[in-house]
């Protein structure tokens, strides 16, 4: 037992303002009793009953001590009664209690001592259940150390979001003390952009009731400001007896290794994609500015807000690095932005040449074969990656902040450097980035250095092409000759087309076209040594069917080559033509007044298959009349039948009233696609009026 003076209890609320009940009075049962000086019961409360189990019928006008006691008890209970009512000091203590039904139970009592307007004085004894009690303490001793050791942090907020409670984890992870919470608003605490979230979250569950569970809110606080975390936030509305919202109670994690561990495996799963795509668009044709700009369009936006590649101007010419000391010069081929910005305008642009000072990323790149990574860019280090001053004063301008030049290496030679940028992005470029930009620089920069290589064979072999073909004279006797070669587009290789207008005596021309089947320089050297064979058979003065004959055989120890051609040849005189093919589209007949057509020749066999005779048709061809011959790139593609591309060209031919320049030009322009993957080669040859002279008979010199 032990002995307190009463203190007087301040009211949390104004004066005469109306406040729901708090329902702890009620579990803990308090029984309220009312004895007169001598220890009669004047007054028993309805809680009394219950704890009792006397009605107050039976209870009001006994003595106390009788009533409720063991005898064992009585006499210390009385002395200590006395005591109060003598000295107006309470007592409190817990002693055993006799309940109506016979049970014995614990009660611990409040009592002190009250006196009317008339001085006398009463004794007031406030009684509950000690066990009851006990729990109560037991749960809120629980619960104190759980909110103060729990590592989590705990909190409670009123209805205007006020923090009324919080534990020390939960001020550690705000960077703000427990006591500087108190009253304080929620986004007070955490103003942060990413806590906006939070707070709608918090309101959601005060108006609906609904908790929210691991909600993760990323951002950053007082505790530690220069790092990004995460939380898990759990927020749940508390209530009263009643169901009235008092708050709400928020618990949070610190889940930040987790998070982390989560967006590193995202990054990698990123990266993994990229490097997919990557291999599937960059390199998919042999054309070095195409391929410079798939490696740009695979790295913005995913890696870089920006992209430059460059190349060594040595290697694009030459095919090696130069050696030679001094600035190295490149070649811009190809500059890539995610969004438009004032940064765009500081990157060398496509196609032109530049060298930079020593100090720059890409120099350094050349100069030591590694990469070079600058996390954050200051002032000083805007100029050293910009080409010039106003480069650097575009650069900061559009927030340009970290940056990467990247080699590109293939074949142990270096041939260009990558730049890269971000600006919108806000995060700097880390050593993962360096790493993923160096696997796609140097995949990229093996497809590059085979479409560099495969343009100087392709270069090599179109000179070697077009010094095989001849210079033809526009007119021979009876004709008016046009004559058109095109390689295939720049990713493909040139093939071993060809076409020749060879003067015989007699003021006859023999008109040849061909193509080897076949590209590159053998091909093209294959294509040479027919042509020369042609030239030379023509001299022989055979017939159309005997030079194929020849060629076959000539053809035959070109092995694997073949070839198709046809040959014919024109006399003026007789206005005849005698033609003969091997395995090679029909040329086109276009006759004045009718409709163009295809000769309906004796197809033969591609020439160096052999065991199959070729055989001659004569056809008048008259003043007026146009005959082409072509090679297969001028009507195939890969996509429309064959039997509608020549359908095409018999209509352009129709209009009979172009020179033969003209319906040349014509054919290109609307059969030739600026893509096509073959050689071209055809001539078109019109028929003119002859006058038999002196002059006409003598052949023109090849």
């Amino acid at each position: 037992m032990r002995r307190e003076e009463q203190r007087p209890e301040q009211a949390d609320h104004p004066a005469g303002a109306a406040v729901d009940p708090s329902g702890l009075m009620d579990l803990l049962g308090v029984a309220a009793v009312l004895l007169e000086a001598d220890g009669r019961i004047d007054m028993w409360s309805p809680q009394a009953e219950e704890l009792f189990g006397y009605s107050g019928g039976e209870a009001v006008g006994q003595y106390a001590a009788s009533l409720l006691l063991h005898p064992e008890h009585q006499d210390e209970v009385i002395t200590l009664f006395a005591e109060v009512m003598e000295t107006g000091r309470g007592w409190a203590g817990a002693f055993p209690v006799r309940h109506k039904d016979g049970s014995t139970r614990m009660i611990e009592f409040r009592n002190m001592r009250l006196t009317d307007n008339l001085g006398d004085h009463y004794a007031l004894g406030l009684a509950t259940d000690r066990n009851t009690l006990r729990q109560v303490e037991q749960k809120l001793a629980l619960s104190n150390r759980l909110v103060t050791q729990a590592p989590m942090g705990l909190a409670v907020l009123d209805t205007d979001l006020r923090y009324l409670a919080i534990n020390p984890a939960l001020a550690a992870m705000h960077g703000v003390p427990e006591a500087a919470h108190a009253g304080r608003r929620f986004r007070e605490i955490l103003p942060g952009e990413p806590f906006q979230g939070a707070e709608t979250v918090m309101r959601h569950v005060l108006a609906s009731g609904i908790p929210v569970v691991e909600q993760q809110v990323v951002g950053r606080t007082a505790a530690d400001p220069d790092h990004e975390h995460a939380w898990s936030l759990s927020v749940y509305r508390l209530e009263d007896h009643h169901g009235q919202a008092l708050g709400i109670a928020t618990v949070v994690a610190d889940v930040t290794d987790r998070y982390q561990a989560a967006k590193k495996a995202d990054q990698a799963q990123q990266r993994l994609r990229l490097m997919a795509r990557s291999s599937a668009r960059i390199g998919t044709t042999l054309e070095v500015e195409r391929t410079a700009r798939e490696l740009a369009e695979v790295v913005v936006p995913d890696l870089a807000d920006m992209v430059a590649v460059d190349l060594l101007d040595s290697v694009l010419q030459t095919g090696r690095t130069d050696p030679e000391e001094g600035p190295a010069l490149f070649r811009a081929m190809a500059v890539k932005t995610a969004y438009p910005t004032d940064a765009a305008q500081a990157i060398v642009p496509p196609g032109r040449l530049t060298t930079y000072h020593a100090d720059h990323p890409a120099s350094h790149c050349i100069r030591t074969r590694r990469p070079v990574l600058i996390t954050h860019l200051d002032t000083g280090e805007l100029s050293r990656v910009a080409a010039d001053p106003e480069a650097a004063r575009l650069l900061a301008r559009a927030g340009v902040h970290t940056d990467m030049a990247v080699p590109l290496i293939a074949r142990e030679q270096v041939i260009g450097v990558m730049g890269l940028a971000r600006a919108r992005n806000p995060q700097p470029f880390d050593e993962d980035d360096l790493t993923l930009a160096c696997e796609l620089a140097s995949s990229a920069a093996l497809s590059i250095d085979n479409a560099v290589l495969h343009q100087r064979i392709r270069s090599a072999a179109e000179t070697l092409q077009r010094s095989l073909l001849p210079q033809l004279p526009p007119r021979r006797p009876g004709l008016e000759v046009a004559a058109r070669y095109r390689p295939a587009e720049a990713f493909h290789e040139v093939g071993g087309d060809w076409y020749d207008v060879i003067a015989l005596g007699g003021d006859r021309t023999a008109l040849t076209v061909g193509d080897v089947m076949g590209s590159g320089i053998p091909a093209a050297t294959a294509m040479g040594r027919l042509r020369t064979a042609t030239s030379t058979l023509a001299d022989l003065d055979l017939d159309p069917a005997r030079i194929l004959t020849h060629l076959d055989k000539i053809t035959h120890g070109l092995d694997p080559y073949i070839a198709t051609c046809v040959y014919a040849v024109y006399d003026p005189h007789s206005a005849q033509l005698h033609v003969a093919s091997a395995g090679h589209l029909p040329p086109v007949l276009v006759r004045a007044d009718e409709r163009p057509e295809l000769l309906d020749l004796p197809t033969g066999t591609p020439l160096g298959v052999g065991g199959v005779p070729f055989e001659t048709t004569t056809l008048d061809l008259k003043p007026g009349d146009r005959l082409v011959l072509y090679t297969d790139g001028l009507v195939e593609t890969r996509h429309d039948p064959i039997d509608e591309r020549l359908e095409e060209l018999l209509g352009l031919l129709a209009p009979p009233d172009r020179s033969a320049e003209e319906t040349s030009d014509r054919l290109l322009r609307q059969l030739r696609h600026p893509a096509g993957h073959d050689d071209v080669a055809f001539l078109v040859v019109c028929a003119q009026p002859f006058t038999t002279g002196p002059a006409a008979s003598a052949p023109e010199p090849r």
